[in-house]
């Protein structure tokens, strides 16, 4: 028997491009291009692409950026990104069995930053006994910009007559290029000058006495001046140009001295002068993960290789489709017609190859199928006349009538039984195991994700009657929201308009099930965005609402959409082995129900070989595990039993891309806009 699959397939996600770094150059005596290229391992002419004048030649401290080695833009940012220094060193004596990727892993830093202190890898392995130095960076998360709340009075008060120097304007100037040049932000440039509205060559502006080495005009189009908006961050303006949090600092040395200050100004790469093939898409601090714990790799904990028994329970009810009777086509045709058929086919699917490739950990496992009809009185049936003494754990059913039913006639024997797909509250004992969250989990993540992320954002609600315990619960949150209420099941564009900023990050959170509401403030929002308004969108229900026809993905990604989800979208470049061998051996890609029967049955697998059982793993390994494309992190249930609670935030992007959204600048990608 073949199994059919869905003809709906995931969309998958390339990455395959570099990223690049940049670090400030101060030439020492001696000094000349040539050498300097050999000492960062660059070409002359990339130092001559970012620094055009030094092909006049260079001076003793002057300084040029440097464009540093690439790499891979599907690898994570580690916290030791090239181009700063170590803070210090930890000695670390190898061990057996011991690699290079797993130091890397343990200390969170890569592996080429370990072989740059520690020569003798670039050309032979690590060796047991060897002790090398493990390089410890600084910590880049949190710096977030602070306000400047003085007034302009205030602000000439604080420049007495020894911190002020005259400086003449000269042609093409701007005020950004001079603020940055004295250590000013743009406010103060303009305290210092109440009278000078439009600069023009020839005028005398007064200015700081703190003088940076910087060029008041940018010569190079590679680079330009941004000044930092309100409540901004590192990480935020780092994936706003595409480049690494180290590149940022190294860019500008007041960053990490002073801190980042709203009005700030700062260099940085032109996204429209980069080749987008060299972006970066630099990861935050896991963030977004402190929400629900530490992230676990059971693969490094396998101790138990005693062999696994596992016992499925799937609604295929074949008994309805006489095999023997019909020819292939009018199977494949009845299989076709039959969608909880086709979802278990799918689902053990990739439970299958779950068990393959446990089999190449070492963990052997003895499978046994049953067909549960759809019926508790055929579970009853299955689990009377089948022993199942050394079941490890039961995978399915999937019907809730039919899970509570192996539920409750197991808890006897302490069997634990996984129910893959129901969010359902079900009866059952301590042995039941739910792995979807409920919708109720699902928003409460979400409330969780904007009230970390919310602080000093216009927040504006979109609701209608329906939604009041929602809406109630966001008030709470932020009590200074703005509430827009839908009308006859419509949310007029004026009266969003008289509730959004145009100085500030519009967070709207829409709340209702309706189509009309739904469809009709999504459009308007499109419509405001003419204006050059920051607008990101969110809901703490994803509903079948969205998948209407009068609301696109095209819309919905121009707005950033941010929705809590039990899956996400796998990524080609991270699943690739298992997407090839599950095409090889299955002819198909992989549906969101085969992943799930891999991502599932590999947990379980993983859980039995890293403890004595099931249950000890929990106790043994706090925090949650994650696969292709699921995450799990059991807790248990007032009545009895644990459900999962792991939940994804995702982002659509403008070219409908999806990702985990982690970050408190969700408007990070805005150079998407048109």
């Amino acid at each position: 028997m073949r199994y059919l699959f869905l003809i709906c397939f995931f969309c998958m996600i390339s990455v395959s491009a570099s990223s690049q770094e940049f670090k400030y150059h101060t030439v020492k005596k001696g000094e000349t291009v040539y050498s300097i290229s050999k000492d960062y391992n660059v070409s002359e002419e990339d130092i001559y692409k970012y620094n055009p004048d030094s092909k006049d030649g260079i001076e003793e401290s002057s300084k040029l950026v440097i464009p540093l080695g690439k790499r891979d833009k599907g690898m994570p940012a580690k916290t030791g990104s090239v181009g700063l220094d170590p803070v210090e060193f930890k000695q670390h004596t190898v061990k057996k069995k011991e690699n290079l990727f797993r130091l890397s892993q343990q200390y969170n830093v890569e592996q080429e930053e370990i072989k740059r202190y520690n020569k003798q890898l670039y050309s032979r392995e690590l060796q047991k006994g060897e002790t090398i130095r493990i390089p410890v960076y600084r910590e880049l998360k949190g710096i977030v910009a602070k306000p400047n709340n003085a007034s302009e009075e205030e602000i000439r008060q604080k420049f007495n007559e020894n911190e002020v120097r005259e400086h003449v304007v000269l042609p093409k100037e701007t005020k950004f290029g001079i603020a940055r040049k004295y250590g000013l932000t743009v406010k103060e440039l303009e305290a210092l000058n109440p009278t000078v509205d439009v600069l023009q060559p020839g005028i005398m502006l007064r200015v700081g006495t703190n003088v940076s080495p910087d060029p008041v005009v940018l010569l190079d189009k590679n680079f330009k001046f941004y000044e930092v908006k309100p409540q901004e961050t590192l990480f935020g303006l780092a994936q706003r140009f595409h480049v690494t949090q180290d590149s940022i600092l190294a860019l500008n040395p007041i960053v990490e001295q002073e801190g980042l200050e709203w009005g700030m100004i700062l260099k940085v790469p032109n996204p429209e002068e980069q080749d987008p093939e060299n972006w970066v898409e630099p990861t935050l601090s896991n963030e977004a993960e402190e929400l629900q714990g530490e992230k676990l790799n059971l693969k490094d904990s396998l101790s138990n290789f005693s062999p696994k028994s596992l016992a499925f329970m799937l609604p295929y009810s074949l008994d309805k489709i006489q095999v023997d009777s019909i020819g292939n086509a009018a199977y494949d045709a009845a299989v076709l017609d039959d969608r909880v058929l086709r979802i278990s086919l799918d689902f053990y699917s990739g439970a299958k190859l779950a068990i393959n490739d446990a089999k190449d950990l070492g963990i052997s496992t003895q499978v046994k199928v049953y067909d549960t009809k759809r019926n508790a009185s055929e579970v009853a049936n299955i689990i009377n006349t089948n022993n199942f003494d050394n079941v490890d754990a039961v995978i399915g059913p999937f019907l809730q009538s039919t899970t509570e039913a192996a539920a409750e006639r197991l808890r006897n024997r302490n069997i634990p039984v996984f129910t893959p797909l129901s969010d359902k509250e079900m009866r059952g004992g301590n042995n039941l195991f739910i792995a979807r969250p409920t919708q109720e989990t699902m928003s409460s993540t979400m409330l969780d994700y904007l009230q970390k992320f919310g602080e000093g954002k216009n927040i504006i609600i979109v609701s209608d009657a329906k939604s009041y315990e929602i809406k109630n619960k966001l008030k709470q949150i932020f009590p200074a929201s703005r509430s827009v209420n839908a009308v006859d099941g419509y949310v007029s564009e004026e009266s969003l308009r008289n509730t959004l900023l145009p100085a500030a990050q519009n967070w709207v959170i829409i709340e209702s099930s309706s189509v009309g509401v739904i469809s009709s403030t999504v459009s308007a929002l499109n419509r405001l965005l003419r204006d050059e308004l920051d607008i990101t969108l969110f809901t703490t229900n994803k509903n079948d609402s969205y998948d209407n026809e009068s609301i696109t993905n095209e819309d919905l990604g121009k707005l950033f959409f941010h929705y809590p989800s039990v899956d996400k979208e796998y990524s080609l470049e991270a699943s690739e082995d298992f997407i090839t061998r599950y095409e090889e051996e299955f002819g198909v890609t992989p549906n969101q129900y085969a992943v799930r029967g891999y991502d599932l049955t590999m947990d379980v697998l993983l859980r039995l070989a890293a403890s004595e059982d099931i249950y000890a793993s929990f106790s043994d390994y706090k925090g949650f595990t994650e696969y292709n494309e699921n995450k799990f992190l059991y807790e248990p249930q007032p009545g009895g039993g644990f459900r999962n609670k792991a939940v994804y935030i995702l982002q659509i992007n403008p070219d409908l891309t999806l990702q985990i959204a982690d970050d408190s600048q969700s408007n990070i990608f805005r150079e998407f806009k048109d």
